[in-house]
């Protein structure tokens, strides 16, 4: 005989799992290696990119696009900790290897999104590696959720 209060219990937690799956998707492709990476074999976790100089991530953080006439700062805030919409991203203390692979992913159309798309489009390796040190060397209010247990 099944437990009414134990089967309802594994339901709400399926039921919350699968939404959170769902959530977190955003209709975006999972941040992975960019479609030239998978062509040259690339399966590590790096992101296969030169070194990043801070000082030159900077500087391109505080550069209008061609594309969109926005800066990185224009829409995250001042060294990726304040962006100006809630469903924005915050950059600051973000994992270097995260950055890059998302910015290859928007700049190689495996990943798309309106504004992110047209401005990683004409972004080269060496700039994607800058952007990616220098808001990986940002102090964030990013939380690592590894190890966290939720009763």
């Amino acid at each position: 005989m099944t437990n009414p209060a134990l089967t309802n219990k594994f339901l709400a937690i399926a039921l919350l799992a699968s939404v959170a799956l769902v959530g977190c998707s955003g209709g975006d492709t999972p941040a992975e290696h960019s479609a030239a990476d998978r062509a040259e074999g690339h399966t590590s976790s790096s992101a296969g990119l030169p070194a990043g100089h801070i000082a030159a991530g900077e500087k391109l953080a505080q550069t209008k696009g061609k594309a969109t006439g926005q800066s990185c700062f224009d829409c995250h805030g001042a060294e990726g900790n304040a962006p100006i919409d809630e469903t924005y991203p915050k950059l600051a203390g973000q994992y270097y290897d995260y950055i890059a692979h998302s910015l290859q992913a928007y700049r190689d159309g495996d990943r798309d999104h309106p504004l992110m798309s047209s401005q990683a489009k004409d972004l080269t390796d060496q700039q994607i590696a800058d952007l990616a040190a220098y808001f990986g060397s940002r102090k964030g209010s990013l939380q690592d959720l590894h190890g966290m247990h939720h009763d």
